[in-house]
């Protein structure tokens, strides 16, 4: 198994305040609404913290020689670094754990999260990705 360094700290930094926005966004509206109603909250609740974000941001893929323009999309890049993945159904499917991790390879990014904002407690529906 690959051993990673451990991140920086301004990545822990941005990362927390990505869970903490996610807390605000549950809190403030819990679980049953449209995935964009909670991607559009969270990042105005990233940007009140002094993050940047990006959402829906199509990245290239390059695949032996070939670039794919269309080839990713990342629901939610925060401070160019972090990938952030939004869900709001019943059952995350093990396909989007594998999914943060392959837009992680994919970007060279080291922090990604999958966040599920349909569930009752916000703690159960983060998971963090470490690269």
């Amino acid at each position: 198994m690959k051993k990673y360094a451990p991140i920086s700290p301004e990545l822990e930094s941005i990362g927390k305040l990505i869970v903490d926005s996610a807390y605000t966004v549950h809190k403030n509206l819990g679980p049953g609404l449209l995935e964009k109603v909670y991607e559009i909250c969270f990042c105005h609740e990233l940007e009140k913290r002094g993050l940047s974000c990006k959402r829906q941001l199509d990245i290239p893929i390059v695949y032996d020689g070939l670039e794919f323009k269309e080839g990713l999309r990342l629901d939610v890049l925060v401070e160019d670094n972090v990938i952030c993945e939004l869900k709001a159904i019943e059952n995350v499917n093990p396909v989007w754990e594998a999914q943060v991790l392959s837009h992680l390879k994919l970007t060279n990014k080291r922090l990604g999260y999958l966040i599920n904002f349909n569930v009752v407690n916000i703690g159960s529906g983060i998971k963090r990705f470490v690269l």
